[in-house]
């Protein structure tokens, strides 16, 4: 398990390109019949891939529950959200089967076991990606449909930031503990992310960007609103954002990115926005 700890932003100002990319960015979200997991001290955020090709792969592949989380087994007290950026697979939950389409989302309440993932065509491997967190209390295991997202359309082609946000982990949706995810798709022409943009100092957020063209990227902009530094990232990256920091970014194509928060509340409109022209 890659572990990563908590960074004041009196010190991210300090850091040059390595360590901002040491801190905050995950460069390889999935590997072929493997699961990554990093474990984030901020909110205890801890972000998974998992890419069954010919094998099918368990949660706690690479975790050791008693040693890494003092527990017996992954979710004991934690949620979990993923959303599928492959092909068709499989989710297994303490033996319930849930079929996944592409971009399709499963929420997991905490107290199962047992959680199990397989792809239905190797040619064509899903590719789950998961947040989990910290939950008090167990909330029932749920399917949700891209087609039974709750759908929000934002920007324009005027401000190049056209786009629809897919809330699929949402209190629209269902009911957690602390855990939103959903993923955002911008319009043909369009590469502006989140902007206007904004902090919450009352949840932290995980952007995996996805849907990258290849021999293009995406300029992740963090720090604090005076302090801005920015991490050139390639498709299916993900980086760790703090409660202090901005979160927005801009690509050189258009492109799509899952977003997941945890922290005090599940508001989603709990934010703290800043005028472009206050940036620095």
């Amino acid at each position: 398990m890659d572990v990563r700890y908590g960074a004041s932003p009196k010190d991210a100002r300090h850091y040059d390109t390595t360590q901002l990319r040491d801190e905050f960015l995950i460069e390889q979200v999935f590997a072929p019949d493997d699961v990554t997991t990093v474990y984030s001290h901020i909110d205890r955020v801890i972000t998974l891939g998992a890419m069954p090709v010919n094998e099918t792969l368990s949660l706690q592949k690479n975790v050791d529950p008693e040693k890494d989380l003092g527990v017996t087994y992954f979710l004991e007290r934690r949620e979990l959200g993923i959303i599928n950026l492959g092909g068709p697979g499989k989710v297994v939950a303490d033996g319930h089967l849930h079929q996944l389409a592409r971009l399709d989302a499963l929420y997991i309440g905490k107290e199962t076991r047992e959680v199990l993932f397989s792809s239905d065509a190797p040619a064509n491997p899903a590719k789950f990606y998961m947040t989990s967190a910290p939950a008090h209390t167990k909330f029932e295991t749920k399917l949700i449909t891209l087609e039974a997202a709750n759908k929000v359309e934002l920007g324009s082609f005027e401000t190049s930031n056209k786009r629809i946000i897919y809330q699929l982990i949402h209190p629209a949706v269902l009911e957690t503990c602390q855990l939103s995810m959903g993923c955002t798709i911008l319009d043909t022409g369009c590469v502006w992310n989140s902007m206007p943009c904004h902090t919450h100092e009352r949840r932290m957020e995980v952007y995996l960007y996805f849907d990258v063209p290849q021999d293009n990227l995406v300029f992740h902009y963090m720090g604090q609103p005076q302090e801005l530094r920015s991490i050139a990232m390639l498709n299916e990256q993900a980086v760790i954002s703090p409660s202090w920091s901005v979160h927005f970014g801009c690509g050189t194509s258009n492109y799509s990115f899952v977003w997941a928060m945890a922290g005090e509340n599940r508001t989603f409109t709990d934010m703290d926005h800043i005028k472009v022209t206050d940036l620095r």
